[in-house]
């Protein structure tokens, strides 16, 4: 569907496609070629016939860089309208498109893959614009897309969510918060019910999650992304129903696991605390740590459950 899209030659777009089926949504990358294979660098030729020569008017670079952008806004758009059209039983609900560009690095004279492009939408905010007399650019920033600040040089942004989510280590996570009521210790809970349980929260909390089966996760109970530009990203969550304090070597272990996993932030949710020395590691740092107080909260502000915590003696 996507890649039988016409374009001029030598206009190669490759497509990469998913479809998570729990969510609705479908993920697709798409490597976008450079600005220097389909932007040309020459805006006129002359002959001259005193001479008997050819001249050249060459295209101002900032009117290059601008059409680029255009075409590439265009391409995106085009790309959505595809995809939204395409589903004529209606099972996608949203789709997240990034667009990716490797080229030579100036700098380096090494290749560099770089994400231009990053955006996400339903159907309902994509037929709001009107494709014939909308700016692709302008169109792009009303759909809160994050848009490099200069495709032409690579300038990168982050994807709203990569394409990694589907991952073979996701399961369907049970729905523990809805089996939870006012009289429910966490402590009593299993530690794969625990687990499910935070996955169920970040959910809550506007968080796009996943759990991870036990035997596969690597280290990360739950992967979550969060699809806010600049801010968002893939998010490594790991949950410990512990009834004494958390280590400091608890916490390195997720730090390194946040980087193993190209993740942008690591948290650790655990029933009990921390002491000072997790604090002191994670000062600085991409983590957050949550301890049982915090849990209670937000499971009262974003579930309206007042759980509770009892330890055993």
């Amino acid at each position: 569907m996507l890649s039988t899209q016409k374009y001029p030659e030598g206009f190669d777009l490759t497509y990469k496609a998913a479809y998570a089926k729990e969510s609705r949504q479908v993920i697709v990358e798409v490597e976008l070629p450079p600005m220097q294979a389909i932007i040309p660098a020459v805006k006129a030729y002359k002959y001259v016939k005193r001479s008997d020569t050819v001249t050249q008017t060459l295209q101002p670079e900032r009117e290059r860089k601008a059409l680029y952008s255009q075409v590439i806004a265009q391409v995106v758009l085009r790309s959505l309208s595809r995809l939204f059209t395409a589903d004529y039983i209606g099972v996608v609900d949203s789709v997240v498109l990034s667009g990716f560009v490797e080229a030579i690095n100036p700098g380096t004279g090494r290749s560099a893959r770089s994400c231009i492009i990053s955006v996400r939408t339903t159907l309902d905010a994509f037929t709001e614009i009107d494709l014939l007399l909308a700016d692709p650019v302008a169109a792009l920033q009303t759909l809160k897309a994050s848009f490099s600040r200069d495709p032409a040089e690579m300038a990168p942004v982050r994807p709203i969510l990569e394409f990694s989510m589907i991952d073979p280590r996701f399961i369907n996570e049970g729905q523990v918060l809805a089996g939870l009521d006012q009289r429910t210790n966490l402590m009593d809970l299993t530690p794969s019910e625990f687990e499910s349980l935070i996955t169920n929260l970040f959910t809550k909390m506007g968080l796009e999650t996943r759990q991870t089966q036990a035997s596969r996760d690597g280290g990360v109970d739950c992967v979550a992304y969060d699809p806010r530009p600049i801010f968002g990203g893939k998010v490594v969550i790991q949950a410990k129903r512990y009834k004494d304090t958390v280590g400091v070597s608890a916490v390195r272990d997720l730090f390194g696991t946040m980087q193993n996993e190209g993740a942008s932030k690591g948290i650790l949710v655990t029933t009990s605390g921390y002491g000072k020395a997790a604090f002191d590691f994670a000062a600085g740092k991409p983590l957050e740590l949550l301890d049982g107080a915090n849990l209670l909260a937000l499971l009262l502000d974003y579930a309206e459950l007042d759980a509770r915590i009892v330890r055993p003696t």
